[in-house]
Parts: structure tokens; sequence; C-alpha cells
């Protein structure tokens, strides 16, 4: 995955991963449509607290006899050890170093690509005015941005991963800031949107992902709930129109909400970023780790 090369799925160039194609003659090309494909890797993230590899010393000895053992794996994954403990002498284990993180989150942040009004898109807006085409024995196969259905029941029918947001997906990028953010805590920073030169730690990026996600949810300025869209009754109605309903997936653009309407299995999930970052700030998550979030103590039987 962290390779360079033509077989791996990193591009130094674009600084994003790509799914890579392998041929039945051994070549590899690779993809390059700036999906969520791109994303996932970052989500890779764990801060371990000194009180954790305290309880699993031969677990952790592992790991850096793993390190010794193989010196490249440092050329791409997160520095980790003595002598690179961050906050409160936390660790990490992380797919992707400080480097490509920023370089990733730098795409992602971007409105113009997958920082939507209503959370992380599962395609880049950049794929609606270039389509990402690939041509194999004079056949052409094309990507584009489609916010809201697919146009082909070959690709999702109404379960499309080529534009609009998924609940669980982003739930998965907000965990692994957080995650960041118990290593880092304020010495990492990033622009968030991207260009906007607005700095942000990542806990406030999580935290804006989250007010974004919410907002879907919420009534606007004019008293129209995003995630009903156009359906005048849900939006209106004075007997639906406080009845939320939990969509699959929601629109990349104007956050309405898409395919089945009774997911509360993943979509529930924006009810705990509503409760997290309601009650918890950045500072007190900083100093109590993940236990701070749920206001429990650790365990430590």
């Amino acid at each position: 995955m962290n390779g360079i090369g033509p077989n791996g799925m990193w591009d130094e160039e674009d600084g994003f991963y790509y799914d890579v194609l392998r041929l039945p003659d051994g070549n590899a090309t690779r993809l390059k449509v700036r999906s969520i494909v791109g994303l996932l890797p970052l989500c890779a993230a764990t801060a371990v607290d000194k009180w954790q590899r305290e309880r699993v010393p031969r677990l952790a000895a592992q790991m850096l006899e793993r390190v010794r053992r193989m010196p490249e794996l440092l050329e791409s994954i997160h520095a980790t050890g003595p002598g690179h403990l961050g906050v409160a002498e936390r660790g990490i284990l992380a797919l992707v170093n400080q480097d490509r993180l920023r370089r990733i989150l730098t795409r992602m942040l971007d409105e113009n690509e997958f920082l939507s009004p209503y959370g992380i898109r599962s395609l880049s807006r950049y794929h609606a005015e270039h389509p990402y085409v690939f041509s194999v024995e004079g056949q052409e196969y094309r990507v584009s941005y489609l916010p809201a259905e697919s146009d082909s029941g070959m690709f999702g029918g109404n379960s499309n991963w080529r534009g609009p947001i998924w609940m669980p997906v982003n739930a998965l990028i907000i965990r692994a800031l957080m995650h960041y953010y118990a290593y880092y805590g304020d010495n990492f920073t990033i622009e968030c949107p991207t260009g906007s030169g607005n700095l942000m730690n990542l806990f406030e990026v999580a935290r804006e992902i989250a007010n974004r996600l919410t907002r879907i949810f919420l009534r606007d300025e004019t008293g129209r709930r995003p995630m009903f869209g156009g359906a005048e009754k849900f939006q209106r109605d004075p007997y639906w129109r406080d009845n939320l309903l939990f969509y699959e997936y929601f629109h990349g653009d104007n956050g309405a909400g898409i395919g089945a309407s009774h997911q509360t299995g993943w979509t529930g999930i924006v009810a705990g970023l509503i409760e997290i970052f309601g009650k918890l700030d950045a500072q007190t998550f900083l100093q109590g780790g993940r236990g701070a979030t749920f206001g429990r103590e650790k365990e430590r039987v």
C-alpha cells in the first residue's frame, strides 16, 4: 500500500493513494480516481497511552523489534517508539506518516474536492469537470462525480459511492483525526477549509466535519432541513417535519437524504457525534485521552 513505485498505491506526485489494477501479465497501473480509497489509509491510526504500553509490554516490545528488523517500514508508516512520543508520552500506530497525512488532509479539506457543506464526499468533486477515463481493448470506462444516485445499475444503482456522503466513513475519519490529535495536540495544524487561511488543530477539524454532518438534520435559515430535499410534505407538514429520518447516504452538494430511510445502524452515529462534541473540548480530550470522550475512567484491571 505505501509503496511509491508502479505497484504501490501511494502517488508521490499527487500526494494521494489510488487503487492499483494488476494485470494478468504482471504489470500494474494506478487508477487515478480521487475517491474514498485515498482517504481510508489515514483511518488506520491509534494513539497509545503510556499506561496501555505498560499493560502489554510484550506487544510493545514486539512492535519495536519488528521495526528494528524492518527499518524500511519507517520510510512510510508514522514514526513510533522511543524518541517519537507525542503529548503526554503517547505513542501512535499509524499507516500514514506526518508528511502524507498533511498532503491527504489538504485535499480532503478542499471544498472543491471532498469537503462538502454536509461532510466528506466519497468522490472528489474534481471529477465533475474532469471525469476519469480508462480504456481497455477499445472499450472506454468512465468515472464521474455523481452526488446523488448512480447513473448505472452496474455501479451501485441507488447505493452510490461516487460522490455522496456516507456517515460511517465520515465517522471513521473523525475517529482517526481524534487519535492523531491525542498524539500531536496543538503541534499539528492545517488550513480548514483548504485555502481559507484558517488554521485548525485536528480536534477542531474533526468537530468541523461533525458539525457539517449535523447540519444535514437541522433547519436552515429558511426553515428547511437539508435531509428532506424537495419532499415538501416532510419539509412543511407539521405532522412530518420534525420526524427525522436516517437515510442511507446523502447528496454530496445539498445534503438531501438518499436511499433507504431507516439506516439507524450507521446514520444514527450522528447522535454520538452530537454528544461527544457537545460536551467535550479539545483540552479536556487532550488531557484525558479517549477515557474523557465518554466520561469513563481508564480500566486498569
